[in-house]
């Protein structure tokens, strides 16, 4: 639901298919944290990935749309921010339409160093923060 909303942000008409599965996700390079209900639903994730040393990539970052604007998505960043003390540089494309996601970014310390154009003519913003 979250990627359906992101689509509708960027201009999309219709939400491309993710080609993910859990297998393929759960087999993935990529290191998974998420914040649980007290009823275990879960209720966002973020998926980082350490492309070089000291080098991280944050690859996905969700929340469950009844739960926006809760600070989840911040939560979750700052996770990963405290919690990988050896990392000098995070990285994170947004869409650049995606005024939330960008903003949230913003807020702790990443900007923007880049753009590129990917499927369906949607712009993506790559945002950095060095520590």
């Amino acid at each position: 639901m979250a990627f359906r909303l992101e689509a509708s942000m960027l201009g999309l008409r219709h939400t491309p298919v993710l080609p993910e599965t859990f297998d393929s996700l759960s087999a993935s390079s990529e290191a998974f944290y998420g914040e649980i209900s007290e009823d275990g639903d879960l209720l966002g994730a973020i998926a980082v990935t350490e492309e070089q040393p000291g080098n991280m990539m944050i690859t996905r970052l969700m929340v469950e749309l009844s739960h926006l604007r809760q600070g989840i998505g911040s939560r979750l960043l700052e996770h990963v921010l405290i919690h990988n003390p050896h990392i000098q540089r995070f990285s994170v494309y947004a869409g650049t339409l995606n005024t939330p996601a960008v903003e949230l970014y913003r807020k702790f310390g990443f900007i923007p160093v880049g753009a590129r154009t990917v499927d369906y003519g949607v712009e993506l913003t790559l945002m950095q923060r060095e520590m």
